[in-house]
């Protein structure tokens, strides 16, 4: 069976009733309102090749709990078709090798997510053939001159990871669709809370679904969303052909996630920006970058195309790895680990942790150094957290 389609739009006044209630009905048998988690590998049918309506034969090529989130997910970025992956890079890889054939070639963002480059670089290029050319799309006008005749897709996250650059999403779309070109909006600092890509003119979002969309920290999960048929088809053949798949349980345990994401991704928010405000005014940072600060070289464009700035921000202390290796240490409410976007606060150190398969000579190009901390702010009380980071702080 296909992925479930939504029809509902992801206007930002009911995001809260979609959030709880898209892609789930009552169970048709048992009146459960939680929508059950279907372990079933297998699916009766009528008669051979005919289904049941629900379409389901077997679960790697559908599975009721799975179509529920696929639903859901769709509907909360105002998409027409989810479909959802065993972690965020599989979803890319899915789009990548669905969309592409060897010898077409890739404008990417050039301060994406590390596993991205990775898999951009180190399996995707010399595997498929595949190139990809990196520009910072921060400045839109360097879009147009990295497009040549073998081009045929645009990569682009925004804010980026970790410097939290902004990519006007509607120019890039609007460039790239004038050489029919597809872009995909990496979108999972933002959510669809936040920030909308397809509204803005993407082709297809991708979210790393581990991170805010679940927001518990005890799920790796991917998915796509895309309004457009022949997209969607292509890719979810990948999904079925190659079977990188979710579990039942864990779509189960982010559509648990997606119910309160707009209740998190405000305290999300509020938070980041005092937390932002504090460490702006430390005697012992040196920068601090968050979109919500006007001090963010593209603050104004973060307000236009988005409503709001996320619950990321990234910090660069005076000194080098010896001082933040100090703060990170001291750290007591922060847990120094990868990964973000969960309820609680995390402190990472994207040169030895998430980033540290970028070559160091582009961590330099890109300004990720040894005193850049990235934080994920989490929903406790803000007074702990500033708190927590002033104490840490103090032992520098």
């Amino acid at each position: 069976m296909s992925s479930s389609e939504s029809s509902k739009s992801s206007s930002h006044d009911n995001f809260g009733t979609l959030a709880v209630h898209a892609g789930q009905t009552p169970d048709p048998h048992t009146g459960a309102v939680m929508t059950p988690i279907s372990l079933s590998t297998t699916f009766v049918q009528h008669s051979p090749g005919v289904l049941y309506p629900a379409g389901f034969d077997y679960s790697r090529g559908g599975n009721p709990t799975r179509a529920a989130l696929e639903g859901n997910l769709a509907a909360l970025e105002g998409g027409k078709y989810g479909l959802c992956f065993g972690s965020g890079l599989a979803a890319t890889a899915a789009v990548i090798l669905s969309l592409l054939k060897p010898g077409d070639e890739v404008v990417s963002i050039d301060d994406a997510y590390g596993g991205t480059g990775r898999y951009f670089e180190r399996i995707a290029a010399p595997i498929t053939g595949i190139k990809f050319n990196l520009v910072d799309l921060s400045d839109v006008s360097l879009l147009e001159p990295a497009i040549n005749e073998r081009t045929r897709l645009v990569w682009v996250e925004s804010p980026t990871n970790p410097t939290l650059k902004i990519t006007d999403i509607a120019k890039v779309c609007e460039i790239a669709h004038r050489h029919n070109l597809i872009v995909v909006i990496d979108n999972t600092f933002m959510t669809p809370y936040f920030q909308n890509p397809l509204e803005l003119g993407a082709d297809v979002v991708v979210h790393s679904v581990t991170k805010y969309l679940n927001g518990h920290s005890d799920v790796c999960m991917g998915a796509v969303i895309t309004s457009n048929e022949e997209i969607h088809t292509k890719i979810r053949f990948q999904q079925f052909a190659a079977g990188s798949v979710p579990s039942p349980f864990d779509c189960f345990m982010v559509l648990r996630g997606t119910k309160t994401l707009h209740l998190r991704m405000q305290r999300h928010q509020e938070n980041a920006m005092a937390v932002a405000e504090f460490l702006s005014s430390h005697p012992k940072v040196d920068k601090v970058i968050y979109p919500g600060l006007a001090s963010h070289p593209q603050h104004e464009l973060a307000k236009r195309q988005a409503r709001g700035f996320g619950g990321m921000v990234t910090v660069c202390l005076k000194g080098d790895l010896k001082e933040a290796r100090v703060f990170m240490e001291n750290l007591k409410i922060f847990a120094l680990a990868e990964s973000l976007g969960g309820v609680e606060s995390l402190a990472n150190h994207p040169e030895q942790m998430t980033h540290a398969s970028v070559p160091a000579e582009r961590r330099k190009v890109l300004g990720i150094t040894g005193s850049m901390v990235r934080l994920s702010v989490g929903v406790e009380s803000v007074t702990d957290l500033v708190a927590d980071l002033e104490q840490a702080l103090s032992k520098l």
